[in-house]
């Protein structure tokens, strides 16, 4: 018998029109998606009421997005709704990709034992929809409308004037600021007259929940050229109660109507189990239809209308981008959103907003365009392209990594106008990225680099005086109502000076074997600042820069000493291998179709002429379908020469 989670319909807003002498809302959210509940649970944490409006009467229906990183769960332990959201989860940690029937490709996500969780868990978007709306359920300071979309809005310096549609009339609100988070068809978008710019990929794929009581593992599973379905790619992850996501890519000619209705989705489904030889009953639970999109608004904020999500960005599934970027966005915006409406930044901080998340949209479709590339390439030259990585891939394993789904990780911020400068000689983590969750040990018991910190700012001192520390944190706080600010001593044991009454609210992390402090890369004496989002603001050797902290909310800052875009973890030759893939493809693209044999021969004369003749040799066998007959023809030419 399925679980299936199904959605509850809410009771509709019921709520009088706002009359000119009202005072303002504070904060009006437009969309209960999880973005705009993670933003509306972010401000009531720092005493802001806020409220939702949601043209829908429930949850969104359907698995959507699944696949939540480690730092999209540390998010949701900060925004509150964390702890009850892991009760429900599923973790896993790798998978692997098949060309036809062969594996091409297996895959581990970096985890070790110090880490506070796995690096990624598999749930569906509507409970995880549902886990922040009981959440919100229990926090005053947040308002909840159901069936209220936004008929239209007019705003002036002062704020935003608002028109919804309820079941019961037209109403109309006031706010000082509007948060746009609804989602990828967004209303507020459109009354606005925004329109989004970027690319738009030609795969189409079917999108698929079942039932299905099965032993396959908690893993991604990716086939390409499945023998089940010839030509198309087929995606499988598990969540969790036996529900499994099923993806599917459409052929260029085949008509979308026809393939997403019931029928049609259940055959093809059918077959691919089939073919994996298992025949346990199944059910459909749940479909949908996409098309990768990679496109976002040129700026997020419009006065005092702020986007976020969706809203404001589009990032193709592959590299499960779209819901952990969300989050992120509202993580950043619910802490710089409420230090403007409590005083304690100017405008500034949201144009820093808008400048680093859309500066972390490119980061991501930078690595999700690669993955889509090869999940659904669009042109000529990167289908060809594609199926020859494939095809090499299951005789030359260094090929597998061009495969690599690029899985999602925090995106970092050294680019913002925030992030502050650092000595050219740092080591470890550079202002602007993120910091890393690790189990660490306090003299109140085992706890993590974040849990100490609490849900605001956090000052780490490195074998620093904890009295001046905790002074300093002090002062900070004062200068951020609303925000948290905590004290973190690594390297000490206790109190250097007793007689400072700042003292005891110090968390204190022993370090002994000095592990802490090789994880931030810190020299004694040093002080790391890390924002209420998890990513390093600065590090410095002088607690009197501290106090600067908030007064660089209003201006630019330095600017973060650059770390190469690269990835450091790809060698040259995969390096290499990929800026082959990547140039031969859009080269084939550029050539006449009359002349890509002419082109691909000559190309490969050319680079055939560099190497030696055993090389040649092991590169043109490795190429061929019959290798055996081309190394032969290879030797004879060898001889006669």
């Amino acid at each position: 018998m399925s679980n299936y989670f199904q959605p509850t319909s809410q009771p509709p807003a019921d709520f009088p029109s706002m009359v000119e002498a009202d005072p303002a809302l504070p904060v009006v959210v437009v969309g209960a998606g999880p973005v705009g509940m993670g933003v509306a649970l972010g401000l009531a944490r720092r005493g802001i009421a806020v409220t939702i409006l949601e043209a829908a009467d429930q949850v969104s229906f359907g698995s959507r997005a699944i696949c939540i990183s480690r730092h999209s769960l540390e998010a949701a332990e900060r925004l509150g709704f964390g702890r009850e959201l892991e009760k429900i989860v599923l973790p896993w940690q790798g998978g692997r990709s098949f060309y036809r029937d062969q594996e091409v490709m297996a895959f581990r996500m970096p985890h070790s034992e110090l880490d506070v969780r796995g690096p990624m868990v598999n749930v569906s978007q509507s409970e995880i929809e549902q886990v922040m709306v009981d959440a919100i359920a229990d926090e005053p300071l947040i308002t909840l409308h159901w069936s209220a979309g936004v008929a239209g809005y007019r705003q002036d310096p002062d704020g935003v004037s608002l028109e919804v549609h309820t079941a019961t009339g037209l109403r109309h609100l006031r706010a000082a600021w509007v948060v746009a988070a609804d989602g990828g068809r967004s209303a507020m978008r459109e009354l606005s007259g925004l329109r989004m710019s970027g690319a738009s990929y030609d795969g189409r794929y079917v999108i698929a929940d079942i039932h299905w009581e099965t032993d396959l593992p908690a893993e991604r599973m990716v086939w390409f050229d499945a023998p089940s379905n010839p030509g198309s790619t087929i995606i499988m992850h598990r969540q969790p109660r036996d529900i499994w996501r099923i993806d599917y890519q459409l052929d260029a000619a085949d008509d979308a109507d026809y393939e997403t209705q019931e029928d049609r989705i259940r055959e093809r489904i059918a077959r691919h189990l089939t073919w994996l030889g298992d025949e346990r009953p199944w059910t459909l639970e749940w479909h949908g239809f996409y098309s990768a999109r990679a496109l976002a608004l040129d700026n997020f904020v419009h006065g005092r209308v702020v986007f976020a999500g969706d809203a404001a960005h589009l990032v193709p599934i592959f590299g499960v981008r779209g819901l952990n970027s969300g989050l992120e966005d509202a993580e950043a915006l619910s802490w710089q959103l409420a230090a403007v409406v409590n005083g304690a930044a100017g405008l500034q901080l949201l144009a820093a907003y808008s400048a680093e998340r859309h500066d972390a949209w490119q980061q991501n479709i930078d690595n999700a365009g690669k993955s889509t590339l090869i999940m659904t390439p669009g042109t000529h030259g990167y289908r060809t392209t594609r199926d020859a990585v494939l095809a090499l891939a299951v005789h030359r394993p260094e090929f597998g990594h061009l495969i690599d789904p690029r899985q999602s990780s925090a995106t970092h911020v050294r680019r913002s106008p925030l992030t502050w400068g650092c000595r050219a000689d740092a080591r470890g983590i550079l202002p602007g990225e993120p910091v890393e969750d690790r189990r660490v040990a306090t003299t109140e018991g085992e706890s993590s680099v974040h849990r100490v910190r609490g849900t605001g700012f956090g000052l780490y001192g490195f074998g620093v005086d904890p009295a001046a520390l905790a002074v300093a944190a002090a002062e900070l706080a004062d200068k951020l109502p609303g925000e948290s600010v905590r004290a973190i001593s690594v390297g000490t044991s206790g109190p250097v000076r007793a007689d400072v009454v700042f003292v005891p609210d110090v968390v204190f992390v022993p370090d002994s074997d000095g592990t802490v402090a090789a994880s931030f890369g810190a020299r004694n004496g040093e002080i790391f600042v890390v924002r209420p989002d998890g990513l390093l603001l600065c590090r410095v050797d002088d607690l009197a820069q501290v106090a600067q902290v908030s007064a660089g909310f209003g201006v630019a800052a330095d600017g973060a000493v650059a770390r190469p875009e690269e990835d450091a973890t790809q060698t040259e030759d995969a390096a290499r291998r990929e800026r082959a893939w990547l140039g031969l493809s859009e080269a084939l693209d550029a050539v006449d179709e009359t002349d890509r044999e002419g082109f691909l021969v000559r190309l490969a004369m050319l680079l055939g002429s560099q190497c030696t003749h055993l090389e040649l040799q092991e590169a043109v066998a490795s190429a061929a379908i019959a290798p055996g007959a081309v190394a032969e023809t290879l030797t004879e030419l060898s001889v006669d020469a």
